[in-house]
């Protein structure tokens, strides 16, 4: 596996030129996700909106294109809460292949009560992994059709702290929501590594990488109106932090990098240079925790078990 040392320079300003590649971005009508959108569109890739709400996913293909003339951008209805909608998602790409997928759509709530996907899993757990451990199997079709297609898990600088419980992962037994949120996040890091190690036993051309955007604040992302809004009080107020912490448009850099970089391996971690907090994005080392393989064997036959699907590519 190459270091970072011996890729070529990346410029976070100007990433290669992607055209003719098409990027499917869950949740690209808002936060790490928009900007990410936003980012790929740039290159001259065509970027698909993947979005449980229309009317948003309509307002930020035309702020991208407001940004980006000329963006080939489109948007497809997704709802991850909903397992069995994924099929006509899929369908409604019509696409003959698919390059890569950035798995970034997530439900983060902050209080009480527990609330659960129309499937019957705590909301968060339910979205953020088993959603997209299922729609990677509808769309592997279309991934092993593209010559060298990506899947980018976007994780959370949140999961670093956290430790999954594979016997209540669906925290029935003691609710917490940030602790489940971290949770949640980490199980998808814990899917994007696994994913891959199955992927590479087969052969397939399709690698699995895991990003995340550090720590990345509203407050320090630039105005993408009518998406986001920031005034200018709340700019001076988070300038001190912005001494550790960046935007979400800084936050999408690693995640964009991810789908990119030619020199960018499966299996690998990608996220903010400065204390894996903010600054250009790096390769760094998977976290202690992301190295236990047996956690995520469990986690993957939970998984599939959960959601009734056999992710055998695989």
């Amino acid at each position: 596996m190459p270091s970072e040392s011996s890729a070529a320079p990346w410029d976070v300003r100007r990433p290669p030129r992607a055209d003719g590649r098409v990027v499917l971005v869950t949740g690209g009508n808002a936060g790490i996700g928009y900007f990410t959108a936003e980012q790929l569109s740039a290159t001259g890739a065509t970027v698909v909106l993947g979005s449980r709400d229309p009317e948003r996913a309509e307002v930020a293909m035309a702020a991208i294109r407001a940004r980006v003339p000329g963006a080939r951008v489109r948007a497809v209805r997704l709802d991850l809460a909903d397992l069995s909608s994924l099929g006509a998602a899929v369908a409604s790409l019509d696409t003959d292949r698919l390059d890569a997928v950035v798995h970034n759509a997530g439900v983060a709530l902050d209080a009480p009560p527990r609330r659960e996907t129309a499937d019957g899993h705590e909301l968060m757990f339910g979205t953020n992994h088993l959603g997209h451990f299922a729609l990677t199997h509808r769309l592997m079709p279309l991934l092993s059709a593209a010559p060298a297609a990506r899947v980018v898990t976007v994780g959370s600088f949140a999961a670093k702290s956290e430790r999954l419980d594979l016997d209540d992962l669906q925290s029935r037994r003691d609710y917490r929501p940030g602790r489940t949120y971290g949770r949640s996040k980490l199980a998808q890091m814990y899917f994007g590594l696994e994913l891959d190690r199955r992927l590479r036993a087969v052969d397939s051309t399709v690698t699995s990488v895991v990003a995340h955007p550090g720590g990345a604040l509203d407050s320090l992302t630039p105005s993408r109106p009518p998406v986001h809004v920031r005034t200018v009080g709340e700019g001076l107020r988070a300038a001190p932090a912005a001494l550790v912490v960046q935007g979400k448009d800084a936050g999408a850099w690693p995640v964009v990098r991810a789908v990119l970089d030619p020199a960018v391996h499966g299996g690998q971690l990608w996220g903010p240079r400065m204390f894996s907090l903010r600054g250009k994005p790096r390769c760094e080392p998977p976290w202690s925790h992301l190295s236990d393989l047996s956690v995520a064997a469990r986690l993957w036959d939970v998984s599939r078990h959960l959601t009734g699907i056999d992710l055998g590519v695989i």
